[in-house]
């Protein structure tokens, strides 16, 4: 009798003492936000009530009622993109599971009355799970590994919506500062070609030069038609990453120009050890195999007896009463567990396997875009410091000879549509190098980790 009521008061203990396990104050989102900011360098929120989304309407108003800059893209997305909120109540679900495996299951009472030949038979049972109870502490350790699984995958998750942004706000403020060179190409192939016409008509042109210089405006023209539907493109992929719609998609407005080339191009001194070192993808993968180890010790500790249940028991027959406690166990006789560890194993070892993988990728993804960022600020640096002077000197002598009437107009519109060409492609090359530098902070994990 005393050691049915020794077990059930460590049962009835076991079950106090898991229902310590509770929610945290921020749902595990302080982590998030925290990694997201010094990865990104902007902040992120949750957005719980209606009082959030006013706070961030207000937000919104303010970033948009200027010409929108990289940071403050950067910034709208990550509290504005409606995908990535979603994704953040997945921390609600792994936390809710965290607490939920930190709790024993609810304890079993029957009731049983017979009575027969004037003897009345009550039985009442109290059972628990006992195998439960000796797993609790390991299940809670392998859900809380989760838990810290999800925060990294969300932060990356973040991270990376945050680069997809700065990269879709360089493509649409190169795209519309393309508009306009496209549109001076056309304007100045419309001045040739109008010039072409009428001197045709005065007899001093012929009908092919006049053609040429027609279809060079027609091509011109639509080139300018090409330019703005990417431009609107490109313009409303960055309002889809920023969660804008209707009068916001609208008053969205962008720089006129890029930035310009930096003076000199950042140096990293190993650019793949710091790419394996603060990577969340590398990160979230050495705790998947860190969780699947610990499932696989949960899976060998249950391999034989996965069923174990307790009972305390009280029976009374007319004035006879007894106690006493009953054990329910799952004889393994059929499955020996042998496939569920074989299951975990196999798990483990995929685990590990895309550890690996993780860890080459980002030492290969880190080398292949520091290459890039150097040889497209290369690129950039030679359009600003030799084509682009080249060609304005040529334009300089161009005006001179024709002053001079050593040309005539057309050679010196042709002139002007090839500087403005050489124009739009030092702007391709500027933008080729802030896409390199956005790729490159995201190849190392994100534009504040440590270099």
């Amino acid at each position: 009798m005393n050691r049915a009521f020794t077990l059930a008061a460590a049962a009835a203990t076991a079950v106090l003492l898991s229902g310590c396990a509770t929610f945290s104050n921020d749902g595990g989102f302080g982590a998030v936000a925290q990694a997201t900011k010094t990865r990104s360098g902007a902040e992120t929120r949750l957005l719980r009530n209606d009082e959030d989304r006013r706070a961030l309407d207000e937000q919104l108003g303010k970033l948009l009622a200027e010409p929108l800059g990289a940071e403050a893209a950067v910034q709208a997305a990550l509290l504005n993109n409606r995908s990535l909120q979603a994704r953040y109540w997945e921390l609600g679900i792994a936390e809710a599971e965290l607490v939920q495996a930190g709790r024993l299951a609810n304890p079993g009472f029957s009731f049983k009355r017979t009575h027969g030949e004037g003897a009345v038979a009550i039985e009442r049972t109290l059972s628990i799970n006992f195998i439960q109870l000796l797993t609790l502490p390991l299940a809670s350790r392998i859900e809380a590994q989760r838990f810290e699984q999800v925060k990294l995958d969300l932060a990356g998750e973040a991270v990376g919506l945050a680069h997809q942004a700065r990269l879709a706000w360089i493509e649409a403020v190169a795209a519309q500062q393309g508009v306009e060179y496209a549109q001076q190409i056309s304007d100045a192939a419309e001045a040739s070609g109008e010039l072409a016409k009428r001197m045709q008509a005065a007899g001093n042109w012929s009908k092919y030069d006049a053609a040429r210089e027609q279809a060079f405006h027609a091509d011109a023209m639509a080139d300018v038609a090409r330019a703005r539907k990417e431009s609107n493109a490109s313009r409303e992929k960055l309002a889809r990453l920023l969660g804008l719609s209707g009068a916001q998609a609208k008053a969205l407005r962008l720089p006129d120009r890029l930035p310009e080339l930096p003076a000199s191009p950042r140096a990293l001194a190993d650019a793949e050890a710091v790419a394996v070192r603060e990577r969340l993808d590398v990160q979230a993968a050495q705790l998947e195999s860190k969780h699947t180890a610990s499932a696989l010790g949960l899976t060998r500790t249950t391999r034989f007896v996965n069923v174990l249940e307790l009972s305390g028991i009280r029976e009374r027959e007319g004035d006879h009463r007894s106690r006493g406690y009953e054990i329910s166990l799952e004889v393994p006789l059929f499955d020996w567990g042998g496939a569920r560890v074989a299951h975990a194993e196999a798990t483990y070892m995929q685990a590990l396997n895309r550890l690996s993988a993780a860890a080459v990728n980002a030492a290969s993804e880190a080398r292949e875009s520091q290459a890039d960022y150097q040889a497209s600020y290369e690129l950039a640096k030679h359009y600003r410091d030799v084509v682009i002077p080249l060609r304005q000197k040529i334009s300089e002598e161009t005006l001179l000879r024709y002053n001079g009437m050593l040309l005539s107009v057309f050679e010196l519109l042709a002139d002007a549509r090839e500087q403005t060409g050489a124009v739009n492609n030092y702007i391709t090359a500027l933008k080729e190098f802030w896409i390199a530098d956005a790729n490159l902070d995201a190849a190392i994990g994100g534009k504040g980790v440590q270099q």
